[in-house]
């Protein structure tokens, strides 16, 4: 999921960064300290960032977020039981409740962005082969050590050149792994679409990108609409030498449905989870508050025709 920063998230942690800087929320940097002395992060910006640098900065931030990470989201979201959960966003939906995935059972299922693996757990758990995919060896380590006899395959890679041939995998997924965290998120999707069987689905779940225009807070500063929706310029951070630490890149809803179209996949369904009433959780810029009047999550159900 996405992380709890000033936009967004991870990875593979749903708490969207991307905010005006001039009005992020203090407490993300108070839970981010670790990660952020150790990367010598000074300064935020709004600036292009390509996709090398991009990678590398996600890549540098989660192996240094890791532990923090886990201790912040580990219980919500099963990542340090054997058996694992699937949760698709901080809004708490479950796949083994929505069934996104369809019948996974004896299916060859991609997790793109995995981080620590719980949903693949839970998706081998179901019946299903996975294999997890992440840039981050440090989000890894914390699935395997999870894992303990049992494992699964896990891979590090980044999700713009998927290392495996044409055709291989019957199912894709991604709850905040990735989509967010990449500069060239078309590529993502002609990726996935190359390595899907005909008839595979893809679904992946991101901030909704009306949140862009929000500042990163679950109070009432966050309900006053600050940044343009149609500005796409990456949400950065860096370290005193100008180099990112951290990138988020934005993509209106428009641009998401002609990436999936452009990538030869059809459009099934855009889901746009309901807050539940059960849930008085904050995860970063996601609260009740805003939850009850917009969106915060958007995951785009595709399929391989």
């Amino acid at each position: 999921m996405s992380d709890d920063r000033q936009g967004q998230a991870t990875a593979p942690d749903p708490d969207l960064r991307h905010a005006d800087p001039d009005v992020r929320h203090a407490d993300p940097d108070v839970r981010h300290a670790a990660a952020n002395l150790q990367l010598g992060t000074a300064a935020v910006a709004r600036s292009p960032v390509d996709s090398p640098a991009s990678e590398r900065a996600s890549r540098r931030w989660w192996d240094a977020d890791a532990t923090d990470y886990h201790h912040t989201h580990g219980e919500f979201l099963g990542v340090d039981t054997a058996d694992g959960e699937f949760i698709w966003c901080p809004e708490g939906l479950h796949e083994g409740d929505v069934h996104l995935l369809g019948d996974v059972t004896g299916r060859r299922v991609l997790e793109v962005g995995c981080g620590s693996a719980p949903c693949a757990r839970w998706l081998r758990n179901a019946g299903a082969w996975v294999v997890g995919l992440d840039l981050s060896a440090a989000m890894l380590r914390h699935g395997v050590a999870a894992m303990g006899t049992d494992r699964l395959a896990l891979v590090q890679a980044g999700a713009e050149a998927l290392p495996f041939a044409d055709r291989t995998f019957d199912l894709a997924c991604s709850a905040f792994g990735a989509v967010p965290f990449v500069a060239d998120s078309a590529r993502v999707m002609t990726e996935v679409a190359r390595i899907l069987r005909p008839g595979g689905r893809w679904v992946f779940a991101v901030n909704h990108p009306v949140r862009w225009i929000f500042p990163d807070d679950p109070g009432p500063a966050g309900l006053t609409a600050a940044i343009p929706y149609f500005d796409r310029t990456p949400y950065v951070e860096t370290d005193a030498a100008g180099t990112p630490t951290y990138v988020e890149h934005h993509r209106t809803l428009g641009d998401r449905v002609r990436e999936i179209v452009g990538a030869g996949l059809v459009l099934d369904d855009i889901v746009e989870p309901d807050w539940p009433e059960w849930l008085d959780r904050e995860w970063g810029q996601w609260s009740p508050l805003r939850g009850a009047i917009f969106p915060g999550t958007a995951i785009f159900v595709t399929h391989k025709p």
